[in-house]
């Protein structure tokens, strides 16, 4: 089972952490489910993905209980919190809800943490179809800096893989399409009392057998970031997607970074490959979140910000994950889920890399099979600017019909440049059709 084959394309859908944090539940899953297939299916938007906690009965926001009471079952393997997934009950784990979804036609996603519960390891449960124990796979000096529930693998011991082997057939019997696995990307702890990170290739490496040993086609994403570029192969060679940031919330900054790490990361963009950008802040956010102290509110992005978020993340070919409530969306945000022209990006365009950064402007390019040109102009000063953009400088020759991918029409047709007044912050996007 080839990983690249069955996530050709960035995927793009919903997570419920930047709205609901750590306690979403069954029936918010469904009404956003509901609202995906009604309204966004047909341009391209598929995964609902149940971000962390799910196993918790008491979460209740973003925060995270110190050293929470998890519901688990007799092998170790932690399963949904019936008060919260009320068809859970009588071991089914989210079989129903996964089902539900498939009949919208969708594709659902959960997401775990790297390792094994420490209840497992302190109640020794054993390893599915093993004689191996919890205690005697787990490395208890691999712990998350900023989660109590799991530690580590020993990926050396017997027993390690086939306890991943163990999640990956409860997963895919529930009908999982999607795992995140979080803490794993890159590991935060402490050395010698400084901070440190380090990269989990091992566990990695355990989890992608799983998923080829489970029989189901299930994409691999791998959070947090910001990933290792001195790992890019083994990341292309073992996952699906993999985030080069922290969480990405609504802060123009965060955006000015992306420029960054997108520009590093864009040669390892290709099929089934997907350096990952984080989620869509957009929208109603936060309706159980507190990060940074801050609460349920509207993205605190401007339109133009939003513009140029979704210009880069579809130019770079990012992986999509919608952060907001959906069923309250505005039409102006819905028009940014709806442009088949900008999403189209993600599907049909390649070779994408930044051509220009001259001060407060940024060029990206791509191009497709069919011989258009993609430029995205970005305005990062904060007021109004007239641009220039010289063709040569973005290795074109000749005249070029150049079609405005945001206001869905053509609007010039030009030899020697492109010419664009760009509001603060805001961006264009342009296709270019070489004019015989």
């Amino acid at each position: 089972m080839n990983k690249n084959k069955f996530a050709v394309n960035p995927p793009m859908g919903w997570n419920s952490w930047d709205c609901y944090g750590a306690a979403v539940t069954e029936k918010e899953l469904r009404q956003n489910a509901e609202y995906m297939a009604k309204h966004l299916k047909k341009h391209g938007w598929e995964y609902i993905v149940c971000d962390i906690q799910w196993y918790e009965p008491m979460a209740d926001s973003s925060h995270y209980s110190k050293f929470a009471d998890l519901c688990m079952d007799e092998y170790g393997r932690l399963i949904p919190a019936v008060n919260r997934f009320p068809s859970a009950a009588d071991g089914k784990g989210f079989t129903e809800i996964a089902a539900y979804i498939h009949e919208l036609g969708l594709k659902f996603g959960i997401h775990i943490m790297r390792g094994i519960p420490r209840q497992a390891v302190s109640k020794n449960t054993p390893v599915k179809g093993t004689t191996y124990h919890a205690r005697s796979i787990t490395h208890p000096a691999s712990i998350c800096a900023w989660n109590t529930d799991m530690y580590g693998l020993d990926t050396t011991m017997p027993g390690a893989q086939e306890y991943y082997d163990s999640l990956m057939e409860l997963y895919a019997s529930w009908g999982v399409d999607f795992i995140k696995v979080d803490d794993i990307c890159v590991k935060y702890g402490r050395i010698n009392d400084e901070s440190a990170l380090a990269y989990g290739g091992d566990e990695i490496e355990l989890l992608h057998r799983a998923i080829q040993h489970s029989g189901r086609e299930i994409v691999l994403s791998l959070s947090p970031g910001p990933a290792m570029l001195d790992r890019a192969e083994h990341l292309c060679e073992h996952a699906n997607m993999w985030r080069i940031t922290n969480d990405f919330w609504d802060e123009w900054g965060a955006i000015m970074e992306m420029f960054m790490r997108c520009d590093h990361w864009s040669p390892y963009v290709s099929e089934g490959c997907f350096p990952d950008c984080d989620m869509l802040p957009i929208g109603h956010l936060s309706i159980k979140g507190c990060e940074h102290g801050l609460g349920e509110r509207l993205t605190r992005f401007t339109k133009e910000e939003q513009r140029t978020m979704f210009t880069l993340w579809s130019i770079f070919r990012s992986p999509m994950m919608l952060g907001c409530e959906l069923t309250d969306l505005d039409e102006w945000s819905l028009g940014l889920l709806k442009n088949d022209d900008v999403l189209g990006l993600l599907k049909n365009s390649r070779g994408a890399h930044q051509a220009v950064r001259v001060d407060d402007l940024i060029v990206w390019t791509a191009h497709d099979e069919q011989g258009h040109s993609y430029v995205a102009i970005f305005n990062t000063a904060g007021w109004t600017n007239t641009y220039a953009v010289y063709l040569d400088k973005l290795g074109l020759s000749g005249s070029f019909e150049v079609y405005d991918m945001w206001e869905q029409r053509t609007v010039d047709t030009v030899q020697e440049k492109l010419t664009a007044t760009i509001l603060s912050h805001d961006a264009k996007l342009y296709r270019l059709t070489s004019v015989r």
